[in-house]
């Protein structure tokens, strides 16, 4: 088959670059990001972080071919800060969010491994 292996779609290749950022011209306080190497899961994410910000006017993805690992954000703020600022806060909150679920997670499979008797259930 002439597909890529899956964990190429993932990999940066030499001197590409992770987020790059188109400023949109026609709306103010707008920008198009484009993530290489991601899907669906980190778009959403992104995504749904920002919509709850009340500084951000309009935030969507889109997905321009499905056989390509690569989302466009597009997102447009109220002014009071710049898209790549307001992207940068939604990651950081994002990242800490995942700290804390992954420590709360594997306090409970500790808790319950100990109570179980310390057998992998």
């Amino acid at each position: 088959m002439n597909a890529p292996d899956r964990f190429e779609l993932f990999l940066l290749g030499e001197g590409e670059k992770k987020v790059t950022e188109e400023i949109d011209t026609r709306t103010p306080n707008t920008s198009i990001f484009t993530f290489n190497k991601e899907d669906h899961t980190l778009a959403n994410m992104i995504r749904a972080r920002l919509v709850k910000n009340p500084k951000v006017e309009f935030c969507g993805y889109k997905i321009p071919h499905p056989l390509f690992a690569t989302f466009e954000l597009r997102l447009q703020t109220n002014g009071e800060k710049t898209p790549k600022e307001m992207l940068i806060d939604a990651c950081q909150t994002l990242i800490r969010s995942l700290n804390t679920l992954s420590a709360d997670w594997t306090k409970e499979y500790e808790l319950r491994r100990m109570v179980s008797g310390g057998g992998d259930k």
